[in-house]
């Protein structure tokens, strides 16, 4: 799933990737007791002190650009070469998410380093220029055999947006989907859910953008994307599709599964386990659900968004 906004999510979410970790230098600091038998560090910055990153003392973070609302926030600066919101501001959900995993690991705001990850690039194989790449990049198994895909950091729903007042938006179920024509952006998770649980008629686009150009020039009759993005983009304040409503969501429950996404790293990195134990600590200790409530539960005007029965 490519979680990702449009041209203005949502989270986008998309050259190559093409620098190496491995000549990196490890961060300094203990790495355990001496014994030779393997231990569980006791904090993600523990583990940190002994992983391998692409510049000593800093952490190197992709995402691609656009960066998309509500993934991304607080706009951008003249000149910059960031579009429509610049990482570092640390608004939006996904900036808030590295942040505080940068912070777990034990960097400060200031030993973060932002670049550009296209988004089919996270997760192809080869070597990346970053230590990390966060996106809205849904986990899967053949993703994983190409690139490292951490624990979840946000479990998500499909929804379906369409024009209001247009005969797909009276549709309750799946079945009374099928015969539509539906749009998603081509190498996502949104595009399978279409052709494997819906069952309706995929149109395949090369980015989200092209999808809702699509949707309101009348060429399909839904786009299916992540609930937060779908959110954002029948906001009555936004309306990236043109007088829209956000039609339904799909739960497991609804005939799917709940989709997930991952923070991306290098094939086989000294960081993965380290990434793993900082959300499982932001978890924990609450603050990873104080950042979905703010930026993908409070910011939105949409209202409840019922769900497809099978």
């Amino acid at each position: 799933m490519r979680k990702f906004l449009i041209g203005l999510v949502a989270l986008a979410v998309v050259g190559v990737a093409c620098g190496s970790d491995s000549g990196g230098s490890a961060a300094s600091g203990p790495t355990g007791g001496g014994s030779s038998t393997p231990t569980t560090p006791a904090t993600a910055a523990d583990c940190a002190a002994s992983a391998t990153f692409i510049a000593s003392g800093t952490l190197t973070i992709g995402t691609d650009n656009p960066a998309y609302p509500p993934y991304f926030e607080g706009g951008t600066t003249k000149g910059s070469d960031w579009k429509l919101n610049d990482p570092t501001t640390g608004k939006g959900f996904e900036s808030a998410v590295a942040y505080a995993v940068a912070d777990k690991l034990g960097f400060t705001a200031d030993q973060v380093k932002w670049i550009v990850a296209p988004f089919n690039t996270t997760y192809a194989p080869g070597q990346k220029s970053w230590d990390f790449a966060i996106e809205q990049i849904s986990y899967s198994a053949k993703r994983a055999q190409a690139v490292d895909l951490s624990d979840s950091y946000y479990d998500v729903n499909q929804a379906l947006v369409a024009v209001k007042g247009t005969p797909i938006t009276s549709a309750t179920s799946i079945a009374d989907l099928q015969g539509y024509t539906i749009a998603a952006a081509i190498g996502t998770t949104s595009y399978s859910y279409i052709t494997d649980v819906i069952g309706a008629t995929p149109a395949a686009y090369q980015t989200v953008a092209l999808s809702v150009a699509a949707l309101n020039a009348g060429q399909v009759d839904g786009l299916l994307i992540d609930l937060p993005t779908a959110l954002y983009m029948a906001d009555p304040y936004v309306q990236q599709v043109k007088n829209s409503v956000v039609v339904g969501q799909f739960t497991p429950q609804a005939g799917g599964t709940t989709d997930h996404v991952s923070i991306a790293l290098q094939k086989d990195s000294s960081l993965t386990p380290c990434v793993n134990q900082a959300i499982a600590e932001l978890k924990s200790d609450g603050t990873l659900q104080a950042i979905t409530t703010e930026w993908l539960s409070k910011k939105t005007n949409v209202g409840n968004v019922p769900v497809f029965g099978s």
